[in-house]
C-alpha cells in the first residue's frame, strides 16, 4: 500500500537502506565500482553478498503448490485511483475488458487486483466482512464471476493488522485469518495482497504464516503476496509463506523513486525463483509523472529483474504509448522465462549499469541502462554476459523488435534515463 497525502500508511516505516539493500551485488566477474577496489556495489552500498547466486542453506523451502510459476501478471488499482471514488465496480469491470480488447490478455496478464477500500469499516454482526455497497453494489463475488467469464483472475487485497492501510480503518485480517480466507475463497479470489498496517507489533512471520495456512484450508488456489516492505527481510523466510513478497518501500511515479527501488531490489537476486519472487512493488508505467523513455526502462528494468508486472495506470486513459509499453512481448518474454532467474549486475560505472539475466534456453538477456541525464555509450560481450564462444551471436533489440549478428560485442548508445535491451543467442556454425 502506499502513503495517502492525509494518511499515515506505514507508520512512517523507513526504506530500508542498510544490510542486504547496501550490500554488493551477488554475480561472478563484476567490474567494480571505481572507488571500491575489487568488490562490486550497489551506489551507496557497504556489505558483501555471496557470489554463487545460490540459495542460503537455512532459508525456507518455496511453497510446492505449484503456483506463480512465472512472476504474477495484472493489474491493481491503487497507483492510479487510491481510495477515490472511480474505484469502483465499472473500473474494475472496465480494466477486465481492456485486457481482451487492447490484447494484454494475449500478452500475459492474467489477475485484476482489488487494492484498499473496497470494503465497509465494519465487519457484520457474524464478524465477515461486508463490500462496500455504493463501490461494489453487486457484491465482490459478482465482479469476480465477471472477471472469470472472460478467462482473467481475480484479486482482492487485506492487512495483516486489525486494519488496513486506509485513515478510514477497513477491517483487517489479525485474528480473523480463517473467516476471511473463506469469504475469499467462497467469492472466487485467485490472489490475495496482504498488506502490513496496524500489525499491533505481532511477529511478522507468526502473521504471514497464518494467512498462508488459512489459505490453504480453504483448498482454493490462491496467490498470496506478502506486502511487508521488507522490514523483516522477507527474502530470508517468506518463500515457505507466500509466493512473492514487497522488498521495498512503496514506488511513487517518479523518475527518483523507480531508480531508488530498483537498487533495492537488485541485491536480491539470489533469493527469487518459480514459486518464490522479489517483489519492487507496482508498476507506475502510464499514470504521467515519467517520460515514455523513463516508462521503457521501468518495465525493462521490472522484468529483467523477474518482477511481478502489475499494472497500477488506469488502462480506461491509458495512451496509445502506454499499451506499447505494457504489452511488449519480447520484453514480457524475460520475466515470464521458465527458469526464473533475476538479472545480476555484470558492471556499473559512473550511472552507466549492465544487466545480465540467464534464459531457459540458454541465451542471455542483457540491459544497458543509462542513469545518466545524458546519453551514454555503454558496452559489453556475449563472453562476459555468460555466452559460450562463438563466431556469431544473434543480437535481437526487443524495443526495436529486430535482429542483427556480432563477433561477440554488445554496444549501444543509450539515452538519458533509457535502457537498451538485447536478447543473445549464440549461433553453432556461423549464422
Amino acid at each position: 500500500m502506499r502513503v495517502h497525502i492525509h494518511t499515515i500508511r506505514r507508520r512512517n516505516h523507513p526504506r530500508i537502506v542498510g544490510a542486504l539493500f547496501a550490500a554488493l551485488l551477488c554475480t561472478a566477474g563484476v567490474t567494480a565500482l571505481p572507488a571500491l577496489a575489487s568488490t562490486p556495489h550497489v551506489p551507496g552500498a557497504a556489505g558483501p553478498v555471496p557470489t554463487s547466486g545460490t540459495v542460503d542453506a537455512g532459508r525456507a523451502p518455496w511453497l510446492p503448490d505449484g503456483l506463480a510459476k512465472t512472476p504474477p501478471m495484472g493489474f491493481n488499482n491503487w497507483n492510479s485511483t487510491h481510495c477515490r471514488a472511480e474505484f469502483n465496480e465499472d473500473m474494475v469491470k472496465g480494466i477486465a475488458d481492456l485486457f481482451l480488447s487492447k490484447g494484454l490478455k494475449d500478452a500475459g496478464y492474467r489477475y485484476v487486483n482489488l487494492d484498499d477500500c473496497w470494503a465497509r469499516p465494519e465487519r457484520d454482526g457474524n464478524g465477515k466482512l461486508v463490500p462496500d455497497p455504493r463501490r461494489f453494489p453487486h457484491g465482490i463475488k459478482a465482479v469476480a464471476d465477471y472477471v472469470h467469464a472472460r478467462g482473467l483472475k481475480f484479486g482482492i487485497y487485506t492487512s495483516a493488522g486489525t486494519k488496513t492501510c486506509d485513515t478510514d480503518g477497513f477491517p483487517g485480517g489479525l485474528g480473523h485469518e480463517r473467516s476471511d480466507a473463506r469469504q475469499f475463497a467462497d467469492w472466487g479470489v485467485d490472489y490475495l495482497k496482504y498488506d502490513n498496517c496496524n500489525n499491533q507489533g505481532v511477529d511478522a512471520k507468526q502473521r504471514y504464516r497464518a494467512m498462508r495456512d488459512a489459505l490453504k484450508a480453504t483448498g482454493r488456489p490462491i496467490v498470496y503476496s506478502i506486502c511487508e516492505w521488507g522490514e523483516n527481510k522477507p527474502w530470508e523466510w517468506a518463500s515457505d509463506a507466500g509466493h512473492l513478497w514487497r522488498t521495498t518501500g512503496d514506488i511513487s511515479d517518479s523518475w527518483s523513486s523507480m531508480l531508488d527501488t530498483v537498487k533495492q531490489n537488485l541485491p536480491l537476486a539470489q533469493y527469487a525463483g518459480p514459486g518464490h519472487w522479489n517483489d519492487p512493488d507496482m508498476l507506475e508505467v502510464g499514470n504521467g509523472g515519467m517520460t515514455d523513455t523513463e516508462y521503457r526502462s521501468h518495465f525493462s528494468l521490472w522484468s529483467m529483474m523477474s518482477a511481478p508486472l502489475l499494472i497500477g495506470s488506469d488502462l480506461r486513459k491509458a495512451t496509445p504509448e502506454t499499451f506499447e509499453i505494457l504489452a511488449n512481448n519480447d520484453v514480457i518474454a524475460l520475466d515470464q522465462d521458465p527458469l526464473g532467474k533475476q538479472a545480476t549486475v555484470l558492471k556499473f560505472e559512473s550511472g552507466r549499469w549492465t544487466l545480465v539475466k540467464q534464459l531457459a534456453d540458454g541465451a542471455r538477456a542483457v540491459a544497458l541502462f543509462n542513469e545518466t541525464d545524458e546519453p551514454q555509450q555503454i558496452s559489453t560481450t556475449a563472453q562476459d554476459a555468460g555466452l559460450p564462444q562463438a563466431d556469431d551471436y544473434r543480437l535481437r533489440d526487443l524495443w526495436q523488435h529486430h535482429d542483427t549478428h556480432t563477433t561477440g560485442t554488445i554496444s549501444a548508445t543509450v539515452p538519458a534515463h533509457g535502457t537498451a535491451v538485447y536478447r543473445v543467442t549464440a549461433l553453432k556454425g556461423g549464422s
